[in-house]
């Protein structure tokens, strides 16, 4: 212990000698006194109150001081005016929509689900649109609170989001409840106008007001992007017709505008932190978001002529006209409701006059007719095996007795439609035109040419039952067939059960080179905003195929023996197989729509 101690001195003493010599030569420590300026002050009259001069940052202001009762208002920001920015587009959406809500097809039944008066047109269900209907709100409230200013602060931004969401809500709860109008499923009369799209457009009404105009164009563009997705998701689940989402959209962009000018009465100057953003107002580049209403051909008309290799059922048909036949209204032809077109477009302008672009188009024409075949897969079903195999016997009641005895060769059929929409992708480039009037008003022209690519209806069958068996004799004697010995005994069940799910009805379309055309008028209501009405012009000449299988379920619901003789015995035999119809004919499209572009 003492050693350690002794070490410790000693250390201690070498370190002081080592720094010692850093003393050296240093000068004497002076003080200065600072110089001092006699000044008048306010005196608080709290003298243990403490101030602070501090400017936040924009960032630490939002969070540092997050409040969402106090009022902040930033220097230079001009007040808006009642009318800067109500713009009146949500009227001709609404009025578009009530125009074409007549256009609903008569309500059918399908059988698989049982149910009466419904139009249950399509398997198609997505739940996205539950949640995109909010896209808008949660991109401005994440934006707030990430300390990115916009046009609003808290206070004003609640109340002009609470006065759109209730002005929407009274607008479409009372014309549903109203009109009364059967949803495309059938599952309540509240369909028009659309609550979902008018939310989502209220959503994006909202971003674009408080972070389009003020900070980028595109937030804009996703916004509006996403409710009209939204809007077409609900007619593909068979929630809305597009007469109740056009509706809806109007209702939404007029209940947010209607609820931002009521805050520009009310809060006047107050509680705005950015002016809108200013652009080029000579420059007519844009890119573009359009939903629109697409009339024109609506009918594909299969006839005989159309049949594939059509001498192959020749002698199905004797004795009457296979035209006759294939035409009656038992047959597939389809009608075709008004389209729902979405677009994203754009073209960049070389002056103020002449520029080049393109565009994305989506045309979805609902079948009007093609419903009623998923009836016919059910009453059909058992008429098709009795003529397929009953001809082979004679159309007696002792066949049709045997036939059923011991299971019935078809105890449930009926047809699903998987998809009752004609939906084409059209893809086209070309010239854009544009003729100035003023600084807000524009006239417009374009001529495209593109590809177009189309998806298929569908109608699915489904039948069950018993399978058949048949069985049979055949006698030859020196190579002639002895009839007296030979026989074919009626159906009988082999005690064992079918299912079949198969392909009824397709009809789909080649892909097929698309010309268009079109007129606009745009109104500028921001340097880089507009609204655009446009009617459109394409045209296309496509070839259609169609598949029609009806008998599918027989190889199914016979043996393979019994299969054989059915096809080697039945008039009906070509009918087995796939039937194939193949057509051309000339698509003329009109669409009338409208658009919210972003100038850039």
């Amino acid at each position: 212990m003492k050693r350690l101690f002794l070490f410790a001195m000693m250390c201690a003493a070498t370190t002081l000698w080592a720094t010692a010599g850093n003393t050296i030569d240093t000068e004497p420590l002076k003080l200065v006194a600072p110089e001092m300026t006699p000044q008048l002050v306010k005196i608080n009259d709290n003298p243990f109150a403490r101030t602070v001069s501090y400017n936040p940052t924009e960032t630490e202001r939002s969070f540092g001081d997050f409040d969402f009762f106090k009022t902040k208002t930033n220097p230079d920001v001009k007040p808006f005016k009642v009318m800067d920015d109500l713009t009146f587009v949500g009227v001709p959406l609404f009025i578009a929509g009530w125009a074409v809500k007549g256009d609903k097809a008569m309500f059918r039944v399908n059988n698989k689900d049982a149910k009466e008066n419904t139009q249950l047109l399509t398997n198609f269900k997505t739940g996205i649109d539950d949640y995109t209907q909010y896209f808008g709100p949660a991109v401005t409230v994440g934006l707030k609170l990430a300390g990115v200013e916009g046009r609003s602060d808290w206070p004003r931004l609640l109340a002009s989001a609470a006065m759109s969401y209730g002005i929407m809500a009274g607008f479409v709860n009372g014309i549903k409840y109203t009109a009364k109008e059967m949803r495309p499923d059938g599952s309540s009369a509240n369909s028009w106008p659309s609550g979902h799209t008018a939310t989502s457009f209220v959503g994006a009404t909202l971003l674009h007001k408080e972070y389009g105009l003020t900070r980028s164009p595109w937030f804009s563009v996703a916004g509006y992007g996403v409710a009209t997705a939204t809007g077409v998701m609900r007619i593909l689940n068979n929630r809305h017709w597009i007469s109740d989402v056009m509706s809806g959209a109007g209702i939404g962009i007029m209940s947010t505008e209607l609820g931002y000018a009521l805050s520009d009465v009310l809060f006047k100057g107050k509680g705005l932190l950015r002016n809108n953003l200013e652009a080029d107002f000579n420059d007519p580049s844009f890119f573009s978001i359009s939903m629109g209403l697409g009339l024109g051909s609506k009918g594909i008309d299969f006839t005989a002529d159309d049949i594939v290799d059509k001498e192959k059922y020749e002698d199905m048909y004797k004795g009457y006209d296979i035209e006759a036949d294939v035409d009656d209204e038992e047959n597939p032809n389809v009608k075709f409701r008004a389209a729902t077109v979405v677009d994203a477009e754009g073209a960049y302008f070389f002056n103020k006059y002449v520029g080049a672009g393109g565009r994305l188009r989506v045309r979805a024409m609902s079948a009007r007719s093609f419903g009623k075949y998923t009836e016919l897969v059910s009453e059909s079903s058992l008429a098709a095996w009795g003529t397929a195999v009953g001809n082979i016997y004679g159309f007696s009641d002792e066949f049709y007795e045997a036939a059923l005895k011991d299971g019935s060769p078809i105890t449930q059929s009926n047809g699903v439609v998987e998809s009752d929409h004609l939906t084409e992708f059209t893809a086209s480039v070309g010239l854009y035109f544009n003729l100035p009037l003023n600084d807000h008003f524009a006239l417009g022209s374009k001529l495209l040419i593109g590809r177009s690519f189309t998806q298929e209806l569908d109608i699915d069958g489904h039948a069950e039952g018993y399978v058949k068996d048949i069985k049979y004799g055949i006698y030859i004697e020196n190579g002639e067939l002895d009839v007296n010995k030979s026989y074919l005994k009626y159906p009988i069940s082999t005690g064992q059960t079918y299912t079949d799910d198969w392909d009824y009805l397709t009809i789909g379309a080649e892909s097929a080179t698309s010309w268009g055309t079109g007129l606009s008028l745009t109104y500028r209501y921001k340097s880089n905003f507009s609204w655009k009405l446009f009617v459109d012009y394409d045209y296309s000449k496509k070839k259609f195929n169609m598949k029609y299988d009806p008998y599918h379920y027989l190889k199914s619901s016979l043996t393979e023996n019994a299969y054989g003789i059915v096809e080697l015995l039945s008039e009906e035999s070509p009918l087995m197989e796939p039937v194939f119809f193949k057509k051309e004919k000339v698509m003329n499209y009109v669409t009338l729509g409208l658009s919210f572009s972003v100038n850039f």
